[in-house]
């Protein structure tokens, strides 16, 4: 029986390990953590993929590869907070490519515009969070549309997706918004006059995706986040309760260790 039915039934199995190998290996975030950071993400996947149900559509066929693929880089965030973030939805559904979404939009005069929004992944309030698996497949120099989607329910576990997740103890409402808001005025501000940013200026957007892009970079390229947006590095960091920078410096000195 396939892990994925396993999971699918709500019974818990480990994820092998050769699988597990594989997949630490294919995604430097992810490959980099400590040996510690691995074995304790693995749990926490496992748990995951009992508590989620996966579905593929547009032809895909679903496998334990691309599960924990999903659940590995989704966990990431929450490594440290735990899973109750992600407490308030059960489905992701997975593409094998970009999908098209339909879109009816009023404007202020009223007058109602249609149109197809195509994308690589998205995130429903209260619903499930779909996803494309070539995207995801794509991870890896700063670009990672599970961790932008995940990040995005941590936006909505405290309403609308505005910029703000959910705080934790180490934070408050204030604290937030004296470092993040700044920094969003501030890219929106190059984005307009027009400079190349390494961040992608989709981030520019709206708070909501300005939130979700930069998590995307602090865990796949912190060095950028810090050098760019030191004070929101180290909000992130707090927030996250991670610190991806060190473990990019670690990991430039010593060898993989994907085992876990």
């Amino acid at each position: 029986m396939a892990l994925r039915d396993w999971f699918g039934g709500r019974r818990r199995s480990a994820v092998p390990d050769d699988l597990w190998v594989r997949t630490l290996g294919a995604l430097p975030s992810l490959d980099m953590l400590a040996v510690d950071e691995k074995k304790r993400l693995k749990t926490l996947v496992e748990q995951f993929l009992a508590e989620k149900e996966f579905s593929a559509v547009g032809g895909l066929e679903l496998s334990d590869e691309i599960c924990v693929a999903i659940a590995a880089q989704g966990c990431l965030p929450v490594l440290e907070l735990g899973l109750a973030g992600y407490r308030d939805w059960v489905g992701i559904v997975v593409y094998p490519d970009e999908f098209v979404v339909p879109r009816r939009v009023e404007d202020e005069d009223g007058v109602v515009h249609e149109y197809d929004d195509v994308l690589s992944g998205e995130a429903w309030e209260g619903g499930p969070l779909i996803v494309s698996w070539h995207d995801a497949q794509m991870a890896g120099a700063g670009y990672n549309v599970v961790i932008h989607e995940f990040a995005h329910k941590l936006d909505m576990l405290n309403g609308e997706a505005d910029g703000m997740p959910a705080l934790h103890s180490g934070l408050t409402a204030a604290a937030w918004n004296e470092v993040f808001l700044p920094a969003y005025d501030d890219f929106c501000r190059r984005v307009d006059s027009g400079e190349e940013t390494i961040i992608d200026p989709y981030a520019s957007d709206d708070p909501a995706e300005f939130f979700a892009v930069l998590s995307e970079n602090f865990f796949e390229l912190p060095d950028v986040v810090d050098r760019e947006y030191p004070a929101l590095y180290a909000l992130l960091r707090t927030y996250y309760r991670q610190d991806p920078l060190s473990r990019l410096t670690k990991a430039s000195t010593a060898p993989s260790t994907a085992a876990g």
